[in-house]
């Protein structure tokens, strides 16, 4: 086998590419570094032996700071809590029924019967009232066929149409919540008699009512017709 020769180049070879290197890096040096004067000044300097003339200090425009939110509301919470109750309840009658200072408000104990825009009323004792602004829920226990239910109702939620107080408790409760009602030993069992007679007390003394009304209108008729 023969063996591999290395190729030698001149020496001329080497300082010719030498040279080419070196002339592009001049090139590109003057390139970058190329730079072409332009006569401009924003200041104008003042002349030889006199003094410069101070300049009065630009006047900086400064706003007032915007208004801060709880500067009108302290407790914004508070006040969005009551525009929703006075938007719910107009009246203010389902707020004073279960407010703490009226004297005659529903209370643990009592019989409430709630009216439903879409559904049947429910009846039952009232064994806890949850405040909770405008969360605020009362919960009613009955027996329906023998079989205890309980019910939670949100005073001002839409679908409540109106809410009465059909007998109120003997005593007053030492509790807060009634839940020993659920033993069997406490529960009062079923309400629907007593709202019966609550419902027919009521249509009494509407037709009897109404009968007094008719009466002074048909007076009122017979006194006209005399006239003329």
């Amino acid at each position: 086998m023969a063996t591999p020769t290395h190729t030698l180049r001149p020496l001329t070879c080497w300082k010719s590419m030498l040279r080419r290197t070196r002339h592009q890096k001049v090139v590109t040096r003057s390139l970058t570094t190329y730079h072409q004067n332009v006569p401009y000044s924003k200041f104008q300097l003042p002349p030889s032996g006199q003094p410069a003339k101070p300049q009065a200090p630009k006047k900086i425009k400064v706003y007032p700071a915007p208004p801060f939110p709880a500067a009108n509301t302290k407790e914004p919470l508070k006040a969005l809590c009551a525009d929703q109750i006075a938007l719910l309840d107009p009246t203010g009658a389902r707020t004073s029924l279960f407010s703490k200072t009226n004297p005659e408000a529903a209370k643990v104990g009592d019989i409430l019967l709630v009216r439903l825009k879409g559904g049947d009323p429910f009846a039952g004792v009232c064994i806890n009232i949850r405040r909770r602004g405008v969360d605020t829920g009362i919960l009613l226990r009955n027996q329906l066929t023998r079989v205890g239910v309980e019910m939670w109702y949100k005073i001002y939620s839409p679908n409540v149409e109106g809410i009465e107080v059909v007998q109120r408790s003997v005593k007053r409760a030492r509790r807060a919540r009634l839940t020993y009602m659920r033993k069997p030993k406490h529960d009062v069992g079923s309400v629907q008699n007593l709202v019966l007679a609550y419902q027919r007390s009521r249509s009494g003394l509407r037709g009897s009512a109404q009968k007094e009304e008719g009466l002074k209108g048909g007076k009122k008729k017979s006194v006209r017709g005399k006239k003329h």
